[in-house]
């Protein structure tokens, strides 16, 4: 059976920003589903990040410095919460979907050393596997579509429902949609095991990454540097 049709776990982080070194957890999700149609269960969490959220994030996902003082939990414990979930669900084998992986694993990574909590590559034992990301996938699979690649993009085209985007679980829930449409859609991607697929991934954002530095050196900056490494982008102690 097609990994496309069944159990998959979908992760979700929403944030302070866009900086993996420096940004926080605000919100997360992780969600069980067991195939197409049965109903998902659901783990969520709510952080107090211990920064303010800056109004341009809060206006994105609605979570506002002062709500997530009232009503979030202490961030060093919400990182060990998350990250022991996503352990234990990682270690079942059941493919994991986040759409953009780079982003919400390194952040993830990020906060637990910030916090003091063991890394998920510490607890695995080495590489995080087996983990689906449409964005990679969609690239890779259909990579002379023109148009935009987030989420609200892909679930336009691949006919996904999006309720409440930006919202962890409904974000989550999503992406494991396209992932399946995905593994439906493309039959060399739908037949290979997760494991498989998972590799394939990582040559294809090192190539995805590798296409988009020669971009940017060519039209803007001769120095640009794109990061191949996924779905974790390496931590490199300074100093």
């Amino acid at each position: 059976m097609s990994w496309a049709c069944g159990p998959l776990t979908a992760f979700d982080l929403e944030t302070t920003g866009t900086d993996v070194e420096h940004d926080r957890i605000v919100t997360a999700a992780l969600i069980r589903l067991e195939d197409a149609t049965a109903p998902p269960s659901a783990r969520t969490w709510l952080l107090d990040p211990g920064m303010a959220i800056p109004d341009g994030a809060a206006a994105i996902h609605g979570i506002s410095t002062e709500y997530a003082r009232a009503h979030g939990g202490p961030a060093a414990e919400g990182v060990e919460e998350i990250t022991r979930a996503v352990a234990e669900s990682l270690s079942s084998g059941i493919p994991l979907v986040i759409m953009n992986a780079r982003y919400d694993l390194s952040l993830l990574d990020r906060e637990c050393r910030r916090h003091g909590v063991t890394p998920l590559s510490a607890r695995l034992g080495g590489a995080l596997s087996p983990v689906i990301d449409p964005l990679v996938l969609d690239k890779n699979l259909d990579r002379y579509r023109k148009g935009k690649r987030n989420l609200q993009a892909l679930c336009e085209h691949y006919g996904v429902p999006l309720d409440h985007a930006h919202e962890a679980g409904a974000d989550a829930v999503a992406a494991a949609g396209v992932a399946r449409r995905l593994g439906e859609l493309f039959p060399a991607a739908g037949a290979v095991s997760a494991a498989e697929l998972h590799e394939l991934q990582v040559r294809a954002a090192a190539e995805q990454a590798a296409s988009f530095e020669q971009y940017l050196r060519r039209t803007s900056d001769p120095r640009a540097s794109v990061e191949p490494a996924w779905p974790v982008i390496p931590y490199a102690v300074v100093g």
